[in-house]
């Protein structure tokens, strides 16, 4: 089964090959390697095609749902949001991240807020949370508009780019989403 979400101005699909090109050139932004807990700098040739790939695997065991964030209007790729299933917690994890050129416009807090609203509704979720570099004022700030709570920090819980980062988690209960 298909899942694409819409919002006011955006659409959730699935990835498709057909976006390694868009992915690798968005995600190889030095600025978003840099805030983001996964993302390789440099992005190397290759690496979007299977993590697309990966993202298929990860929806068949219903264990997470990669979700590409493209413009309603002209299906332009703006970037990516996640959202990985921990059934036997009833829990999900929101991960994203979205190009430099499109930052500061909303688009983030739409989708998360479209993201939240499916994970509680169709996957039956207790909680949703997401965690982010403590540097990443702007990803907190997406996660607060989304009515999730500040939960506490990590003290140098990864290493990245050679250095410890602090991280920030953020959550929101079933109970505590405001249906839209």
């Amino acid at each position: 089964m298909t899942v694409i979400l819409e919002t006011e101005r955006l659409i959730l699909r699935p990835f498709d090959q057909k976006d390694a090109a868009d992915v690798q050139r968005l995600a190889g932004d030095a600025e978003i390697a840099k805030t983001t807990l996964s993302i390789p700098h440099p992005y190397e040739d290759g690496v979007a095609k299977s993590w697309i790939d990966s993202l298929h695997k990860f929806a068949q065991f219903g264990t997470m749902f990669g979700f590409a964030i493209v413009n309603k209007e002209n299906a332009h790729l703006y970037g990516c949001m996640t959202l990985q299933i921990t059934p036997q917690h009833q829990h999900g994890e929101l991960a994203y991240w979205l190009g430099k050129s499109y930052w500061n416009k909303g688009y983030t807090t739409e989708a998360a807020r479209a993201l939240i609203q499916h994970g509680f509704h169709q996957f039956d979720l207790n909680r949703i949370f997401a965690r982010t570099m403590t540097k990443n004022i702007a990803s907190s700030q997406v996660m607060l508009k989304n009515g999730m709570q500040f939960e506490g920090v990590l003290k140098q819980h990864f290493f990245k780019d050679g250095q410890f980062e602090d991280i920030a988690y953020y959550g929101i209960l079933r109970e505590d989403h405001k249906n839209d």
